[in-house]
Formats: C-alpha cells, sequence, structure tokens
C-alpha cells in the first residue's frame, strides 16, 4: 500500500478505483480491474459495491460491468459550474474564437497535468484530442506548459515530477531538463507554443491565466493544424490571447458564487 492510500484510507481507494474506470473510457468487468489492482480481491469488491450502492458506479447485471453512475455527472456538472473557469470565461473564449477563427482551449491544472474545461470550435474545426473533460499531460502541450511555466518553484518543482515524459512525436520533450529550459523561455516570453509535440500536424499559442497576485488560475490556448498555419501565423495572435487571459484573469478576481437567496 503506497504512503498515500495509508493517509487517505478508504476514501483514497474509491477514488483510485473510480479514476481506473474513468480512465478506461468503458464499462469494465471485475476480473478486468482485478488483474490491474493493487487492493486484494475483497478490498476491491467491498469499494465496488460501495460506489454502486451510493450512486457513484452502476452495475450492469447482464453484461456484470461497473461503469461511472449518474451521481458522478450531477457532481460534475456542479463542480463546473463552482470549480471551474469556464461559466466565468465562456464569453471571453467565445468572442476570441469568433474573433480570429481558430479553436480555443480553457484548461486549468490538475496535478501536473491539464483538466480541459472548455473548447470552442472556429468554423472548420480540427480533430485533436482536447475536449472539455479530458486530462492530457502537461509537458507536451502549449496550454500545460504555459501554466507550469508561471508555478512557484515548489510547485513547478513537483509537477515536473509528476510528468511522465512519453515521447508522442519526434518533437517531444522527453526530459526535465529540455521541459525546464522551455519553461525558463515561456515565462520570459509570456506565452507558450505547442510544435506538433503531443499531436502530429497540430500546433498551438497558449498563454497562463493568472489571478491579480500572479496565481496561476488556469490557461488559454488557440490551436490550428501545419496543414493550415505556421507558427509564425499563430504568433501574431500573442496580444489578442494576452488580452483575453488577463480579462479572465481579471473576471476570476471579483466573480462570486450567485447567492440564490439575496
Amino acid at each position: 500500500m503506497s504512503a498515500e492510500d495509508k493517509q487517505d484510507g478508504t476514501v483514497g481507494k474509491a477514488l483510485s478505483v473510480l479514476d481506473e474506470i474513468a480512465s478506461k473510457g468503458r464499462p469494465m468487468r471485475f476480473v478486468e480491474m482485478l488483474a490491474g489492482s493493487k487492493y486484494p480481491k475483497a478490498t476491491l469488491y467491498r469499494l465496488l459495491q460501495t460506489l454502486t450502492n451510493q450512486g457513484m458506479l452502476a452495475y450492469d447485471p447482464d453484461r456484470q460491468t461497473y461503469s461511472l453512475g449518474v451521481r458522478l455527472v450531477r457532481l460534475a456538472h456542479a463542480a463546473w459550474q463552482q470549480s471551474s473557469l469556464a461559466p466565468i470565461a465562456r464569453r471571453h473564449i467565445d468572442l476570441l474564437s469568433g474573433n480570429i477563427g481558430k479553436t480555443v482551449h480553457l484548461a486549468q491544472l490538475d496535478g501536473g497535468q491539464v483538466l480541459y474545461v472548455d473548447k470552442r470550435n472556429a468554423a472548420n474545426p480540427i480533430e485533436m484530442f482536447s475536449q472539455a473533460g479530458k486530462v492530457g499531460p502537461g509537458y507536451c502541450t502549449g496550454v500545460g506548459k504555459a501554466m507550469l511555466a508561471f508555478l512557484p518553484k515548489a510547485q513547478q518543482d513537483r509537477a515536473i515530477s509528476q510528468q511522465a515524459f512519453h515521447s508522442y512525436t519526434a518533437h517531444t520533450l522527453t526530459t526535465p531538463e529540455q521541459l525546464r529550459s522551455d519553461l525558463a523561455s515561456i515565462k520570459t516570453a509570456g506565452v507558450a507554443f505547442d510544435r506538433e509535440e503531443h499531436e502530429p500536424q497540430i500546433i498551438c499559442i497558449a498563454a497562463p491565466i493568472l489571478s491579480l497576485s500572479g496565481r496561476v488560475i488556469g490557461g488559454l490556448s488557440v490551436t490550428s493544424s501545419t496543414l493550415r498555419h505556421s507558427m509564425a501565423d499563430l504568433e501574431a495572435l500573442k496580444p489578442a490571447l494576452l488580452e483575453t487571459a488577463k480579462n479572465i484573469g481579471e473576471d476570476a478576481e471579483h466573480w462570486h458564487f450567485p447567492d440564490k437567496n439575496p
């Protein structure tokens, strides 16, 4: 059992089971989960039963599979409204995407990874990995690097230690040293670039969304394809991108969750 499991107890174990099923993107059988589980058979079964009883998982007796439950949908919707930048940033990313005619992503950091919380497609959308709700790597996406670059050193060190450094393309940064060097340049320039580092032919320019005190609260990117645009084309969008990120940061600073009983 890991130190994290010992510290978080049953709740941490249950969440790791939910994460495992969510990462597969499809229903899973018990034997499949058990084969890759760090928990004993009895423990895993007990966790699955509890999660199912609480509506966090749904069990299909015909197929004998577990899938994410509808209670999670309600919780996810509430989290999107209360904890993500998406409701605050919506009008800003709508305006930016409409003005430049390109795909815009809004993201936040989840540990050292990128959680995409909203996306606006241009008139001619480009097929790519990212969409709202997906988690992507921090070290080889423009929006991930933009956020990592502006973290305090201790947080940045921890986030870098959480990166897999898998080589997705010939352009992927595959060592902490390469990433640190890139992050230093990004901190100076104020924007990051994805030069086909995560997906072939997909390029982007990205900026951090900062609070008035300089704390990283999110990231914003404009994405295109090498079949349509060059890196110079994206770099020309830097002023509009930075202005939009600034406006979102200012709105987030002054935003309060609406009181239903004023």
